[in-house]
C-alpha cells in the first residue's frame, strides 16, 4: 500500500522559504517518478512539479519555475521541495503523490504565504 507523509509546511512572509518533505513507504520508491500537486483554498489540484525516476529530470510548472526544486533520497525514499521566494499565490495545501493527477497523495502540508 503507497503511504505518502508530508511534513515541513508553516505559515511563512512573502519572499520567504520553505522545504517540504515527503516519506515514502509501502512501495519501491525508486521506481516511480514522484510527484508534487497542490490544492489552493476554493480551487482544484494543480500539478507543481515532478521529478523522474529513471534519470533524476525535473519539470516545473510555469508559476513556480526558477524558485521552487525538487529532489529525491532513493536510500532514505524521501522526496524534498525547496520553495523560495514565496509568494501569496503559492498558498495551498501540499501534497507528493505518484502521478500527476495526485495518485497515493497524504494528507498533505499546508503552506500559507502571508505578511
Amino acid at each position: 500500500e503507497v503511504q505518502l507523509v508530508e511534513s515541513g509546511g508553516g505559515l511563512v512572509q512573502p519572499g520567504g522559504s520553505l522545504r517540504l518533505s515527503c516519506a515514502a513507504s509501502g512501495f519501491t520508491f525508486s521506481t516511480y517518478g514522484m510527484n508534487c500537486v497542490r490544492q489552493a483554498p476554493g480551487k482544484g489540484l494543480e500539478w507543481v512539479s515532478v521529478i523522474q525516476n529513471s534519470d533524476g529530470r525535473t519539470m516545473y510548472t510555469p508559476s513556480v519555475e526558477g524558485r521552487f526544486t525538487v529532489s529525491r533520497d532513493n536510500a532514505k525514499t524521501t522526496f524534498y521541495l525547496q520553495m523560495n521566494s514565496l509568494k501569496p499565490e503559492d498558498t495551498a495545501m501540499y501534497y507528493c503523490a505518484t502521478d500527476s493527477r495526485g495518485a497515493g497523495r497524504g494528507q498533505g502540508t499546508q503552506v500559507i504565504v502571508s505578511s
